[in-house]
């Protein structure tokens, strides 16, 4: 609270008389005093110098003191100045009236010097509490924006950190998910090296005497046609043989023999001849290290994938044999690394034979791809696209895939194959060979009940 001999009181009346008693008394008591004779003198008076306290007498001549109240409680500067009304009227309308116009209290004339001292010493202590607690209340206001101003500095900073935190989240977990894949299919690749480095030298190996064994059958079958024909001499010219020739001749069953040798040498002959195209075909499959590109005949490196996978496509169990459909195109030989293709055509078609294997064609109705079959089928077809693309269609006549899990097909480790039997990796590793390493396009059709296609779309360089 201020000290009394800083407090101002200003004293507003037009009597000298009343001007002077109240001036003494109020020095007497420690306070500045201020005077004015009439309301528009104390409103300029207020504006350049403010007390801490007014006593306005009502009765005035020019404006009167309700007038003054009114425009000092109309000015912002002045609006909280306390004001007591000097009145020799006890008219109880005229105090209301005050009141209502922001006085704080009434001091009846004749004075008495102790009741205006009591009553300006209670004003300018609640004027002074008033102007505290308001002082405070500012500072507290202040204190509370600049509190609330901060937390909404810290929450933003707490959410730009939350999005940094989340951005860095996600870039690592795409970090780790593009590492997780590109070393598995850096293992596959190597496990895919490697099994073509030891089918070259198995084919190898079995090569040198296959080879052996089928060019001697022609010579063999030349051999056996000369003997053959010399015994039918001998039988010619010498009818009636001795009787250990004849026991011997019906012992071996000599016409049996006849008939049946031809046939054993020329499905020998067919044999080798299968065999030597295994061979042709796992040495196709693996002669090419993966990296490395070249110009190559697709359907070359079909027919090799196909002859590879030929044990999967014969019956199994109740399951009828898979027949196999090659619609091959006019297309151009195209660029490509073919160890790595080799490995897209396998999947592709591995998937295709495990779809049809789960099929029931005793009561499942086919249409669509299926051309109105109803044995399990894979067609295998090969056309130009856009003039600048080879496409690879690989279709077949199974269940279809379910439409909840297709957008999920090419997401790495998803399979729905039993544990043990599929890693989920074929799909996404062929997404990766085919648009990653090729520039092309893997996309797929499935409708349920219906059946699966593949297409895989090369760049004609």
């Amino acid at each position: 609270m201020n000290s009394p001999d800083k407090d101002i009181i200003l004293i507003v009346d037009d009597s000298p008389n009343n001007l002077e008693v109240l001036s003494d008394t109020l020095i007497d008591a420690g306070f500045e005093v201020a005077v004015a004779t009439d309301g528009e003198t104390a409103i300029e008076q207020i504006e350049y110098s403010p007390p801490s306290l007014i006593l306005l007498d009502i009765m005035m001549p020019g404006i009167d003191g309700f007038e003054t109240c009114r425009r000092l409680k109309g000015n912002p500067s002045s609006q909280n100045i306390p004001v007591i009304f000097m009145t020799a009227l006890a008219d109880t309308l005229d105090k209301v009236k005050g009141l209502n116009l922001g006085a704080v209290d009434y001091i009846v004339k004749p004075f008495r010097q102790e009741e205006v001292l009591a009553r300006v010493r209670v004003h300018l202590k609640l004027y002074t509490l008033t102007k505290t607690l308001e002082d405070k209340n500012k500072t507290l206001l202040k204190e509370i924006e600049q509190r609330i101003a901060a937390e909404a500095k810290l929450q933003k900073l707490a959410e730009e950190l939350e999005q940094r935190v989340e951005e860095r989240t996600t870039k690592l977990t795409e970090a780790l998910d593009n590492w997780q894949k590109a070393h598995t299919i850096l293992v596959q690749n190597e496990k895919m090296f490697s099994l073509g480095q030891m089918i070259a030298g198995v084919a190898h190996e079995i090569n040198n005497p296959v080879s052996s064994i089928h060019g001697n059958i022609s010579y063999a079958k030349n051999y056996v046609r000369d003997l053959l024909q010399l015994i039918e001499l001998y039988a010619k010219y010498y009818p009636s043989p001795q009787s250990e020739i004849q026991e011997k001749t019906k012992d071996i069953e000599l016409d049996f023999l006849r008939e049946d040798l031809p046939k054993l040498l020329n499905s020998m002959e067919l044999g080798t001849d299968r065999i030597c195209q295994i061979i042709s075909s796992l040495r196709n499959f693996s002669r090419i290290k993966s990296g490395s590109m070249i110009t190559v005949d697709i359907h070359q490196h079909l027919d090799s994938t196909l002859v590879l996978l030929q044990h999967r496509l014969k019956q199994a169990g109740k399951r009828p044999g898979i027949e196999m459909i090659k619609e091959y195109g006019n297309i151009p030989p195209v660029e490509c690394d073919p160890g790595l293709l080799n490995q897209v055509f396998t999947n592709i078609i591995t998937n295709a034979i495990d779809a049809l294997e789960e099929a029931d064609f005793r009561s499942y109705n086919l249409e669509g791809f299926t051309k109105d079959r109803k044995m399990p089928t894979i067609w295998i077809r090969t056309e130009l696209s856009d003039n600048d693309r080879v496409a690879i269609r690989i279709m077949d006549n199974g269940p279809g895939i379910p439409v909840e899990i297709q957008p999920r097909l090419f997401e790495p480790f998803f399979t729905t194959k039993p544990f043990g039997k599929g890693t989920g990796l074929g799909l996404s590793i062929c997404q990766d060979i085919v648009v990653d390493k090729h520039g092309g396009k893997l996309s797929f059709l499935s409708l349920p009940g219906e059946g699966t296609e593949f297409t895989v779309e090369l760049l004609i360089r």
